[in-house]
């Protein structure tokens, strides 16, 4: 039987960080989804964690990959149901009626659902909300001004999704929203108005956050012209200065 959602996590060696994402699907209330977890060829207990905090059900595959965005685009190749979503190892969702809330909206048979992400510590602390908002309405326009929805809470009929482009090691999941809104219209998209996910601040671009801001950059000026992406970099500047300075 085909499943509603597929969720796809990524792994390689998060043996630490794993068990609350594990945790959160287990939770969750509606069941019509299947758990695919591609593992990086992981040398620590990753697997051994998954196996044991796992559905029964979930399906995993671990071998070498060529980084993030390859192992996702893995990730979709195996997927099954009629939706995708990412949820890598460290985030969560935000409570166990979070599946139920994007399948109710599923039923109107939009292309993209989304919702508001929180951001948490190691320790699964809430220590604020993401700096960019999610937009009532989402518009190709949207994404000219940053990655506005968090990719985690980013649900997208799996027949309209592209593959990651593997030119980009950071910020490729920012060219996949983008490529993924210029396939449908604003009419298709839905706002969940919820916080759906817990997001582990300290990801792949936190750690690498120049080298994904110039990878950002190029994005932008791909979809949206030179002009736009200096122009939006800019802007930029004095928020990233308020951060900054109130840290």
């Amino acid at each position: 039987m085909t499943p509603l959602i597929s969720i796809i996590t990524i792994t390689w060696n998060a043996s630490s960080t794993l068990p609350p994402t594990l945790k959160s699907v287990g939770e969750q209330t509606f069941r019509d989804f299947e758990h695919i977890l591609v593992d990086g060829a992981s040398s620590d207990d990753t697997l051994a964690v998954a196996r044991r905090d796992g559905l029964p059900s979930l399906r995993i595959v671990s071998e070498p990959d060529r980084g993030l965005y390859d192992a996702m685009n893995k990730g979709l190749r195996m997927a099954r149901g009629k939706y995708v979503l990412f949820l890598n190892a460290g985030d969560s969702f935000a409570d166990s009626a979070v599946l139920q809330a994007y399948a109710d909206a599923a039923a109107a048979n939009p292309d993209i659902i989304y919702a508001d992400t929180l951001v948490v510590d190691e320790a699964r602390n809430v220590v604020g909300s993401r700096h960019l908002s999610v937009p009532d309405q989402l518009t190709l326009d949207s994404f000219s001004r940053g990655m506005l929805v968090c990719h985690q809470a980013f649900m997208v009929r799996r027949s309209l999704a592209p593959e990651y482009d593997l030119r980009y090691r950071f910020s490729s999941d920012y060219d996949w929203t983008i490529r993924c809104i210029a396939l449908t219209e604003p009419s298709k998209c839905i706002n969940l108005h919820r916080n759906a996910i817990h997001y582990l601040s300290d990801g792949l671009t936190g750690r690498n956050h120049r080298a994904s801001l110039i990878e950002r950059f190029h994005v932008m000026r791909r979809h949206y012209g030179v002009a736009t992406a200096v122009g939006r970099h800019l802007s930029f500047i004095p928020r990233a200065l308020s951060r900054k300075f109130r840290q």
